[in-house]
């Protein structure tokens, strides 16, 4: 049987010890206020009335405890904590109005109210991790005044009470422990899935390295040495064994495309080899985290594609521009050149690596990618165009 943690969601998985901890502190401050209520009970007008609303006090202590600590039907957790949370408000306030019930105006001004402040934190507790720290310091406040409404003591008195500093730093101390818990559980949750993806990616590299991959290099390189009709074969295996080591690259989560910037020259020239050269400008070319490697995995694939079909002397060169306003990515080779309508030819045969990996990636970002030369001998060159900050 699953533990109950393990069944909630991740926000209440964060704050189940916070709860489990208030409903110990509920148990102790009941103690406290039938302690007190054993030594006021003699100057009390109704101290029978006093005895059965205490024992209200009890039933509510107890069942409210167990049903904020624990509770057996995960996917109702959060509605009903949310509902005794309410009735907690409701109960504190209608105990602390009770006391002008049971003593008469001289007792209730100059002592605590029936549920002492110990108890009645318990509901500003409850209100501060269920909704934060605001929540915990307005109900804090609320308390406070029906307190010192209750024992009228809205005259100077009410500046010498440690009622109300008492609730309010309550409710702000747990409502900003019960937000950092969330926060925390959510960052080690991203951390756990991103240490998932990224041992998954290693798992599938390795049985990929293992079968698909060595034997598209088998196939690649026979075909190459037998020529004729099997060189064609041998291209498409190249290419297949291409593509897949650009999947594997790119699997796991994908970064954080949100607002944070990263240099994109570092992505472009890891690229560099002794048959690649990288050219960036001097100063950071920052950009979303995203696009910026979005655009590093077009220029792999136009470099993938130099590798394939340029030839074996063939040397490839890649530009970064900066121009203010957009981004000008140039990859040209000096290789055999794309023939004229090749790349239609490509597409309407089904073969998208071209279309999806680079002018689809490019495109997804409001750019535009262009092949500038088309035709045998003539080399290629793409240029992407992507504005400085691309669309998310």
């Amino acid at each position: 049987m699953r533990t109950h943690t393990a069944e909630l969601s991740s926000a209440d998985a964060a704050t189940a010890p916070l709860w489990r901890a208030a409903q110990a502190f509920r148990l102790v401050t009941l103690l406290y206020a039938i302690g007190q209520q054993i030594a006021s009970v003699s100057y009390y007008e109704h101290p029978r009335l006093s005895w059965m609303l205490i024992a209200l006090m009890v039933i509510w202590s107890g069942s409210s405890a167990l049903l904020l600590s624990q509770w057996y039907f995960p996917e109702a957790t959060g509605r009903i904590r949310g509902w005794v949370v309410f009735g907690d408000q409701v109960v504190t306030v209608a105990l602390i109005a009770s006391t002008r019930l049971v003593a008469d105006y001289d007792w209730y001004h100059g002592h605590q109210t029936l549920p002492t402040t110990l108890w009645i934190a318990n509901s500003v507790i409850s209100m501060a991790i269920l909704r934060g720290p605001v929540a915990g310091v307005l109900a804090g406040l609320g308390m406070s005044a029906v307190v010192v409404t209750v024992r009228e003591q809205w005259g100077q008195d009410v500046w010498g009470d440690a009622t109300a500093p008492v609730l309010v730093s309550v409710g702000l101390a747990l409502g900003l422990a019960a937000n950092t818990a969330r926060r925390a559980q959510g960052q080690l949750e991203r951390a756990l899935r991103i240490t998932a993806a990224a041992q998954e990616r290693e798992r599938l590299a390795r049985e990929v390295h293992d079968g698909v991959l060595q034997v598209l290099a088998y196939i690649k390189r026979r075909g190459d040495e037998i020529g004729g009709s099997a060189a064609e074969l041998a291209q498409r295996a190249g290419e297949q064994e291409v593509a897949l080591r650009v999947l594997l690259s790119e699997q796991g989560e994908r970064p954080d495309s949100g607002a944070a910037e990263v240099d994109l020259r570092p992505l472009l020239t890891t690229l560099a080899t002794p048959k690649v050269s990288v050219a960036t400008p001097g100063e950071p070319v920052l950009i979303g985290r995203g696009a910026a490697h979005e655009i590093a995995a077009a220029v792999v694939t136009a470099l993938s594609n130099v590798e394939l079909h340029a030839g074996a002397g063939a040397k490839a060169y890649v530009l970064l521009e900066d121009t203010g306003d957009m981004l000008v990515v140039s990859v040209r080779d000096d290789g055999a050149g794309i023939p004229a309508g090749r790349l239609a030819a490509a597409e309407a045969e089904g073969r998208m690596g071209v279309s999806r990996s680079i002018v689809g990636r490019i495109g997804a970002l409001g750019g535009v990618a262009e092949l500038l030369t088309e035709g045998a001998n003539f080399g290629t060159e793409w240029e992407f165009r992507i504005p400085r900050h691309p669309a998310r």
